[in-house]
């Protein structure tokens, strides 16, 4: 049976609670998940990321609608359309938690509650708050850099930009745009929520890892990063490339300020440091170059991009298909 969770009193009805679960070949853990995420919502969506084993039957069995990319498609896509089924079911909030069995269904109130009480639009269930079980060594300082640059890189901060169990609001749900496919949608977010300008909180969650990893945590860090660095590159060019390049121009000046002293007083020419000049001074020019073209090209884009957005906004792909429950 549901538990209780409409102590809200900023919703003049009684919120409607769907929770999503993006997932790929997770037979063997997907059937309990749904069973155990249904004590805590109205409803159970799974996208399955084109499973090539029983992913999709076990979940309808166990309770959840179920809809199917015709291939594997990449995790961002499956986290939009988690995100557009929420807006068609017009979800007041929509939970998205992990198939695999890493999160547990006992955390959902946690972080309901801070959007029914009008707190936040978008909730993170962090795993680096309180005292709880915390990711493997390695794998957590991997976490801590991608959180940093992506901090870094979007302005919004959080402690776990990596996290798969996160809470949306209505509002959230109707501004969030995103356009990864991969596993940087989470970065992204940030960016998208800085951009919008939702509110976001925490709350520390438990985390359970079970067997090894499907992916290569050294390459999954270094795509990741590499998308964080792109998405920052092309949000924040000023700063990525403006500020270098101005420091390294003021590095070349200062070095050929102290290659004209020498001249000065011996009539030699440092040859060294005169080329360390010229090689810093250009690199500094280009850097700055750099940024303000992408600064203007993203200035030119942006109103043709939001545009389009808008016309493509609840687009279904033509071959996901919904499975209804039996």
């Amino acid at each position: 049976m549901k538990q209780d969770l409409t102590q809200d009193k900023k919703l003049p009805h009684k919120p409607k609670i769907i929770a999503a679960i993006p997932c790929l070949n997770e037979e063997r853990c997907i059937g309990s998940v749904v069973i155990k995420t249904k004590q805590f919502v109205d409803s159970v969506i799974v996208i399955d990321d084109g499973s090539t084993d029983a992913t999709a039957e076990i979940a309808m069995v166990a309770g959840a609608s179920v809809y199917q990319h015709g291939q594997n498609r990449g995790y961002g896509v499956a986290i939009r359309n988690a995100l557009s089924k929420g807006r068609e079911l017009e979800a007041d909030v929509l939970v998205i938690l992990d198939g695999d069995g890493q999160h547990d269904p006992r955390d959902i109130p946690k972080l309901v509650a801070p959007i029914l009480n009008g707190e936040a639009d978008i909730v993170i269930g962090s795993r680096f708050l309180g005292e709880i079980n915390k990711p493997p060594f390695f794998r957590r300082q991997g976490q801590r850099v991608l959180t940093a640059f992506t901090n870094l890189g979007s302005g919004q901060k959080v402690t776990d930009s990596q996290s798969g169990f996160r809470a949306y609001s209505a509002k959230a749900l109707k501004e969030l745009d995103l356009s990864e496919s991969g596993m940087s949608v989470g970065s992204e977010m940030q960016f998208a929520i800085n951009k919008a300008g939702l509110k976001v909180a925490e709350v520390p969650i438990e985390v359970s890892y079970m067997g090894k990893s499907k992916r290569s945590p050294l390459g999954h860090g270094i795509n990741v990063l590499s998308r964080v660095l792109v998405l920052f590159s092309l949000r924040q060019p000023l700063l990525l490339f403006g500020l270098p390049g101005l420091a390294l121009l003021v590095a070349g000046l200062v070095l050929g300020a102290r290659v004209l002293a020498v001249y000065s007083d011996t009539h030699a020419l440092a040859v060294g440091n005169a080329l360390g000049t010229i090689l810093l001074c250009l690199a500094g020019l280009l850097a700055i170059f750099a940024a303000l073209m992408l600064q203007a090209m993203k200035e030119l884009v942006r109103g043709e991009t939001a545009q389009l957005v808008k016309e493509v906004k609840g687009y279904q792909p033509s071959e996901e298909r919904g499975i209804g429950k039996s």
